[in-house]
């Protein structure tokens, strides 16, 4: 009987010292977690008959550290959740490991080949769409035509009505100022609006506009109070620019709120319009809250999806396929979505990526306590055999 004993001990650290080397050996694999071998005593009715190893325990919620990578499309995980993927065969698995990249077809994927699960992103919109295969859109974007310009300055109290009339764009002495703001039409196409102020009263000054020093026929009158502040027009200020040549008509709202009357120096502290023309992809990134960034040669930046964060009721009974990758169980529950930074899930750190939680330390302290086990128990059987030959001897 002590016999067998021994040797289910033998057997039980043989186990033990299996999940310390994988544990040792994968102390450098990004997003692995630590497995301990769980012992258990063996009955026969209420007789002792050895130990086993009954189950193994992986520290899925302890996180490793954090390195930071720079690269694009690296990612880790602060706090609860797990990076969803679905596999060639259609399975849903879950890791910690945030190492992606963007296949042939365009779909982001794990270091496996697995399409990372995502929201869609909702045009023009914050929201999130529907979740599924997150994928990044090839070719060109289209331009988008200027429609609101943003013009903030402060037009000097100390000048003096122009000596020259009526305005004309050709001689400076017929206005105080100018301003030229790029604009773009429909087709992309680069267009240039120029502004020119011209003081025409006591806190007043009337804009004229050409496009392209093309002169149009409008302008705005822009009223001052005594204390600086613009009194007229409040809000946007519609203007049509004409239809260039191929393109749609251009037309924009110009918003002068914030602009003051000040002696002193002219000053413009904005003057910017939106709208750009057409670009080409030029690459992808993961930001903050997990967003899926992609930038194109216009000098653009578009939202095309947010990464997918899983949690589950108990994460420690996630089923593992390998050191870092886990499939849900019953026991498990079923997972909860959410985008990062919401519910339950952690943060996304872009750029960055999650080591292993293996504590070296720890396991070479457990090596050395298994190695001494391992000896006791062989000492068992050897000294039970020495028995059994010397009473074969005596006999």
């Amino acid at each position: 009987m002590s016999f067998d004993i021994a040797l289910s001990g033998i057997n039980a650290v043989n186990s033990q010292l299996d999940t310390i080397s994988k544990n040792i050996a994968n102390a450098g694999t990004y997003g692995y977690k630590a497995s301990r071998a769980n012992f258990s005593s063996m009955y026969a009715g209420s007789q002792a008959t050895g130990v086993e190893v009954t189950s193994h325990t992986q520290s899925v919620d302890v996180g490793g550290g954090v390195l930071t990578t720079g690269r694009a499309l690296d990612a880790s995980i602060d706090g609860r959740g797990f990076f969803v993927s679905r596999d060639v065969s259609g399975a849903t698995t879950f890791s910690r490991v945030g190492i992606f990249s963007v296949n042939a077809d365009g779909y982001l994927t794990d270091a496996m080949g697995g399409r990372v699960q995502g929201y869609a992103a909702v045009p023009n919109s914050p929201a999130l769409g529907a979740m599924g295969d997150l994928r990044v859109p090839t070719g060109q974007i289209p331009a988008q035509a200027s429609d609101a310009v943003k013009y903030v300055g402060n037009l000097s109290a100390d000048w003096t009505v122009p000596v020259v009339a009526p305005f004309d764009p050709g001689d400076m002495q017929s206005f105080n100022s100018s301003m030229v703001t790029p604009l773009y039409d429909s087709l992309g196409m680069q267009h240039s609006l120029t502004q020119y102020f011209v003081k025409s009263g006591p806190n007043q000054v009337i804009v004229h506009y050409t496009l392209d020093g093309a002169v149009l026929g409008t302008s705005t009158t822009i009223d001052f109070g005594p204390d600086g502040q613009i009194v007229s027009p409040l809000g946007s200020v519609p203007l049509a620019l004409g239809t260039p040549t191929g393109a749609a008509p251009l037309a924009i709202d110009l918003d002068y709120t914030g602009t003051t009357h000040f002696a002193g120096e002219a000053v413009t502290t904005a003057n910017s319009a939106n709208g750009y023309a057409s670009g080409t992809l030029i690459g992808v990134q993961i930001e903050e809250a997990g967003a899926l960034v992609a930038s194109y040669s216009n000098g653009q930046k578009q939202r095309i999806g947010t990464l997918a964060l899983a949690t589950f009721p108990d994460e420690g009974s996630l089923q593992a396929i390998s050191g870092t990758r886990w499939v849900s169980t019953n026991a498990s529950g079923a997972p909860l979505y959410f985008a990062a930074g919401t519910g339950m899930a952690g943060t996304v750190n872009a750029g960055t990526l999650e080591q292993s939680n293996v504590d070296i330390t720890a396991e070479l302290v457990t090596l050395m306590s298994a190695q001494r086990n391992y000896q006791a128990n062989s000492k068992v059987i050897s000294t039970e055999s020495q028995m059994i030959q010397s009473l074969m001897q005596a006999i």
